[in-house]
């Protein structure tokens, strides 16, 4: 499975901002520097909201004109590299998890720098984040439902809605129940 790059995620983010706003990434970059006033990162957040720019698209002009970090900048595979560095015995949890997933219907998978997110085409569903040194989260995305059993709290552990979360120390770990509550969450995400 295949796994989005920054550079994916962009020019996703560009078109978006073309259809939110019927201007493009050029557009509003030299509309920015135009303005003049905008001299830091809240004014900046402030004149796009005002200006109606919310969201992921907000996050893309503000990082346009003050700088990318170095995280989104990196390939998907040193950001996975970096996830797993200290831990390559939780590696293949995470490459279960992405096998089994990619079984229930159509997914993006996403490195960040410190997890890797699972979308449907709607929203993300999951997510996977080394947690410790010997044990992944496999976070999931189940509205409505409260924490109890193998069901921990998650919200801390990624973003896109993420509320539970289940201990994963081994590949043996995504047991009948793991995926079943992760189809769970993909079948909520279509």
């Amino acid at each position: 499975m295949p796994i989005r790059t920054w550079e994916e995620m962009r020019t996703s983010i560009a078109e978006r901002l073309l259809r939110q706003t019927g201007h493009d990434l050029d557009w509003w970059n030299a509309r920015i520097v135009a303005e003049g006033d905008v001299v830091d990162e809240a004014a900046l957040r402030g004149w796009l909201t005002e200006n109606g720019v919310t969201g992921y698209q907000q996050m893309l002009l503000v990082m346009e004109r003050f700088g990318y970090p170095d995280y989104l900048l990196a390939s998907a595979e040193e950001l996975l590299d970096g996830q797993y560095r200290d831990r390559p015995r939780l590696r293949p949890i995470l490459d279960a998890v992405v096998a089994v997933a990619g079984t229930f219907g159509p997914i993006d998978v996403q490195a960040r720098k410190t997890y890797t997110t699972l979308l449907t085409p709607r929203r993300t569903f999951a997510a996977v984040k080394p947690a410790t040194r010997t044990r992944v989260d496999l976070a999931l995305r189940l509205d409505g439902v409260e924490p109890g059993g193998r069901l921990l709290d998650g919200s801390t552990t990624a973003g896109g809605g993420i509320n539970l979360r289940i201990a994963l120390a081994s590949v043996d770990d995504l047991d009948d129940e793991a995926v079943a509550l992760l189809r769970r969450a993909y079948d909520a995400g279509l």
